[in-house]
């Protein structure tokens, strides 16, 4: 299935845009989703942490994917 992905902070400055689609297999998990982005882009790796909101909440590894919801990646934020 094709998932539309929003990204913010430095995980927008590594997929290039903020916007950007992933092909990924139907019944697909977060969890399955950040292997797939780590694969793809391996600057994620380097980061601490990255969190996924489906549908504007945090999610588990363990939540399904079902086309249509709206995805974002949210890095580990800092501040002072």
């Amino acid at each position: 299935m094709d998932i539309e992905i929003l990204a913010f902070g430095i995980a927008k400055d590594i997929v290039k845009g903020s916007t950007f689609s992933v092909q990924i297999p139907a019944e697909s998990t977060v969890g399955s989703l950040k292997s797939h982005l780590c694969a793809t882009y391996p600057e994620f790796e380097r980061l601490a942490s990255f969190a996924i909101a489906v549908n504007e909440a945090y999610q588990l590894d363990d939540f399904a994917i079902s086309e249509g919801d709206e995805v974002v990646i949210i890095p580990p934020v800092s501040g002072g």
